[in-house]
């Protein structure tokens, strides 16, 4: 029986619910799945980022131990499957076909061109390795400016010149007569480097297929369950929605990659189909460097318009987006409609015009990684008005102060599409300069000036669009998907309650922070409330977990199904109380008249009534249950201000993150120990950007950085502590006033330890810019090559 209570879960910091099966081991991941009669699938990948398939001598392997099929480009070809689609249009886009298996030419290093079944992993990789395959090596290109250079090779012939679209936004008129006016031009051409992902869990897959039913079952790591159920069944599979089942159990993190449809789940179904077993793969890590989408890579060159008093006049911004050598599914999107219309930052600026050019490169598909384009933004416009500030000789935080979008100005029309709907931006930076002594490390900075060591102090000011919406207007922009979600809350006759989301949580914490949600509505313990997710056979649809919507989307139709539930609630306990509907009052957990305490049901009574319909309103449906579906008005946007403080090594050039303070407005916190680790993990990753990772490939398109041993990720030693506060503006337009959390430490924190570094290197040396990552050599160098530079003192 549920228990009376009147203390709030919202807004207090629970540990997880789901932390103690992790932290054990106990989870349950795709791998972890074994159905009877499994076999594995081990992917053969090209070699080469540019090649011809010639021949595949299937004969090769067919005798080895364990070797049930090889599957290639024919047998998908043979079968009918689509290409693989892509899920955000834009005018004029190039889209060449992308299978599941190539079938004439290999496009990027670690494209798949045969797979090989065989009964156990270990057979399938080494019948795989042994798989001869022959290649014509075609020219290959990996950069944006290779690929757009007079003659380069075409990675598809469809797509002339490389170049898959062109896009762009603002007013460039109004742009070049803010220019004309101008006291000041700040110049800066930057490149925002790729990056690998990197989750703890590897993609993996296992489909069965039941011939009796023509049923479908596929466990997979993915993000959003329904997505793949619907672009797997309806445009590559070619078979009824309903004839597919996809679960995404435990996820041991995404950040992105896991959004997508991948060639890997499309062939383990089609394998499954073929020989009549359950089929599994699993990604080796060497694996995801060359399969899993990739993040950022941008190479731009923008101006920024000021007055001599450091306003803001206007912003010119021109962006060549790698895309790698497929359209994936919001790989249009990234650079574009959530990059370009984030341009305006937290700032007025009369005029923005922007330009991006998306090109594609024989590398590894280039698509949203945590952020998705709004840390491409944020660093663009933060870096250049870093720049500003260091011309003009003014602070870096009064030039943000002065240029700030006041609160009375809300909602904001931005040049670039977006009407901001509440900010207070001053707050932030007030309290994120106080929390770090803001002063006082300026007078540090002084001090330690031409010595062994010299400090940088990096302050951002950041503002992100989240939880996208709404359905119309996407619809509009290209996205070949809705941007509701949905909900079921389901009360049992002994009072407990199911929740089911569409959402996916693979690290956010839904499993605790959604019951805190329903936990205030029903007004029962927590513990008498379970969150279902991941599962397309248990849950109704919804578009899944990415762009920091899970609370402001996912967690806004939780609500409205709740107060549903509430409402039958009071309708039956008035029956019960022989009263009117409004004479009852709920709190607690109980029903009660108003002003007669003694005359009350509790939660349990009613929800038992519900089922048993005994002494019920004749006009009332039994039982108890209640779906919603919502569809934000707009986007919600959250901000903050960040501050890094980096100690750089003169003799070495080494950089130390030295301290990190962040104060984020995402609304009313949910769980503020949830919201602060989403903020830590995300600092980290983003620092990791700024420092340390990069995705870098040579010419010919060979990734050189395809193991731990080259790709320097971020350790616990790396990471400073990292202080945290929160101001709270709420969103005007949605039932719980939330924003988003989940990737506001990566958007502000590669930002911030980019600009502590060039404030460091600037006050010491003059150095306007460097591109990241910030290597000791790096760093070395360019203070090597700048005191040279510089006039040395004549002797006395």
């Amino acid at each position: 029986m549920s228990e009376t209570r009147t203390d709030k879960y919202f807004g207090q910091a629970l540990k997880r619910k789901e932390d103690p099966r992790f932290i054990t081991g106990t989870g349950n991941y795709t791998d972890d799945m074994v159905l009877h009669g499994m076999v594995h699938a081990a992917m053969v990948r090209s070699p080469y980022a540019h090649a011809k398939i010639t021949g595949i001598n299937t004969d090769s392997v067919k005798d080895m131990p364990g070797v049930i099929r090889v599957l290639t480009g024919q047998d998908v070809a043979d079968a009918g499957l689509g290409s693989i689609p892509v899920g955000w249009l834009l005018p004029d886009l190039k889209t060449p076909a992308h299978p599941a298996i190539a079938l004439t030419e290999a496009n990027h290093v670690g494209d798949i061109v045969a797979v090989v079944i065989a009964e156990t992993r270990a057979q399938a990789e080494d019948a795989a390795a042994a798989l001869e395959v022959d290649y014509d090596a075609l020219p290959a290109v990996a950069t944006t400016h290779a690929a757009l250079a007079d003659g380069a090779p075409l990675v598809h012939d469809d797509v002339p010149g490389n170049v898959a679209f062109h896009w762009e936004i603002g007013d460039e008129a109004a742009t070049t007569e803010a220019f004309r006016g101008a006291a000041r031009k700040v110049h800066v051409k930057l490149r925002n480097h790729r990056l690998v992902a990197n989750p703890i869990e590897p993609r993996a897959s296992l489909a069965q297929f039941t011939p009796a039913g023509g049923d479908y079952l596929l466990y997979t790591t993915s993000q959003n369950p329904h997505i793949h159920r619907l672009i797997l069944a309806a445009f590559v599979m070619s078979i009824p929605e309903h004839k597919l089942r996809v679960i995404s159990p435990d996820v041991g993190g995404g950040f992105g990659t896991k959004i997508f449809q991948y060639q890997e789940e499309v062939i383990v179904l089609l394998a499954s189909r073929l020989i009549g077993r359950p089929v599994k793969w699993t990604a080796r890590r060497s694996e995801a460097f060359v399969s899993d989408a990739q993040g950022r890579d941008h190479d731009t060159e923008a101006e920024l318009a000021v007055s001599e008093d450091g306003k803001i006049l206007g912003f010119r911004v021109n962006t060549h987006a790698n895309l790698g050598a497929y359209q994936t599914l919001f790989a249009p999107a990234v650079p574009t409609y959530l990059y370009g219309t984030l341009l305006n930052g937290v700032y007025k600026i009369p005029a923005i015009h922007a330009k991006v050019t998306g090109v594609m490169t024989n590398t590894v598909p280039v698509d949203a990684y945590r952020g998705a384009g709004r840390p491409e933004a944020t660093y663009l416009i933060e870096r250049i008005v870093d720049m500003a500030a260091h011309e003009l000789n003014m602070d870096p935080a009064e030039l943000r102060r002065q240029n700030f979008i006041q609160p009375d100005e809300f909602p904001y029309q931005t040049p670039v599409a977006l009407v901001y709907d509440s900010g207070d931006y001053e707050p932030a930076l007030d309290q994120a300069m106080q929390m770090m002594n803001y002063a006082a490390l300026r007078d540090e900075q002084a001090r330690m000036k031409g010595g062994k060591k010299i400090l940088g102090v990096g302050l951002i000011s950041f503002l992100e669009a989240c939880g996208l919406a709404p359905s119309a207007l996407v619809g509009q922009l290209g996205a070949q998907a809705g941007q509701w979600e949905s909900s079921l809350v389901r009360v049992h006759p002994t009072g407990k309650v199911e929740l089911y989301t569409g959402s996916h949580s693979h690290g956010q914490g839904h499993e605790t922070a959604f019951p805190q949600i329903a936990a205030d509505e029903l007004q029962i313990p927590i513990e008498d409330i379970e969150l279902i997710h991941g599962d397309t056979g248990r849950m109704p649809y919804g578009w899944g977990t990415y762009g920091s919507r899970s609370a402001a989307v996912g967690g806004s139709a939780l609500k409205l199904a709740l107060q549903k539930i509430t409402a039958k609630m009071k309708k039956i306990a008035a029956h019960l109380l022989e009263a009117s509907e409004d004479d009852i009052e709920h709190e607690g957990g109980v029903f009660r008249i108003k002003g007669a305490p003694d005359k009350s049901k509790t939660f349990f009574d009613i929800a038992l009534m519900a089922h048993l319909a005994h002494n019920y309103p004749a006009d009332l449906e039994p039982g108890l249950e209640a779906t919603a579906f919502y569809d934000p008005k707009n986007f919600v946007y959250p901000f903050g201000t960040h501050i890094a403080v980096v100690e750089i090594d003169t003799d070495t050039g080494h950089v130390k993150l030295r301290d990190y303070g962040s104060v984020d407005d995402c609304g009313p916190l949910i769980n503020p120990l949830i919201a602060e680790g989403q903020v830590h993990g995300g600092v980290a990753q983003g620092m990791g950007q700024a420092l340390l990772e990069e995705a870098a490939y040579d010419e010919d398109g060979n990734l050189l950085a395809g193991t731990y041993m080259e790709y320097a990720m971020p350790r616990a030693d790396d990471v400073p502590f990292i202080q945290h506060g929160h101001t709270v503006t709420p969103s005007p337009h949605n039932p719980l006033g939330v924003k988003g959390i989940g990737e506001a430490g990566t958007i502000a924190s590669t930002a911030a330890v980019a600009n502590a570094v060039m404030d460091a290197l600037w006050h010491e040396a003059g150095i306007a810019h460097l591109d990241m990552p910030y290597t000791a050599e790096k760093v070395w160098r360019a203070l090597k090559d700048a005191r040279a530079s510089q006039p040395q003192a004549a002797d006395d």
